[in-house]
């Protein structure tokens, strides 16, 4: 039979080193687990944006009139005012 000895005083640094090891490999984990978290908030936010601009886009493009249509297009909805040329000539004197 082998006898059990206590550990020598040697073995101690060597214990804690791992404890130390573990601690801060645990924290780098939860850091890399809360930025992968934020990574996939903002992941959710940005997709969201897409389909919103997707869906102006495609609002935009169903107000395209056909090719064989001449009128202005008015893409943004404002209401456009129509422009009468004698209005862009300023008056003379003589």
């Amino acid at each position: 039979m082998t006898e059990h000895t206590p550990h020598s005083l040697d073995d101690l640094p060597e214990s804690d080193s791992i404890a130390t090891s573990v601690q801060r490999l645990s924290r780098k984990i939860r850091l890399i687990a809360d930025a992968v978290n934020a990574l996939n908030q903002d992941r959710g936010q940005l997709e969201g944006k897409i389909e919103d601009a997707q869906k102006r886009i495609q609002h935009i493009l169903s107000r395209l009139p056909e090719q064989s249509d001449g009128r202005q297009l008015n893409l943004l909805g404002e209401p456009v005012t129509p422009t009468n040329p004698e209005d862009d000539n300023e008056p003379t004197t003589h």
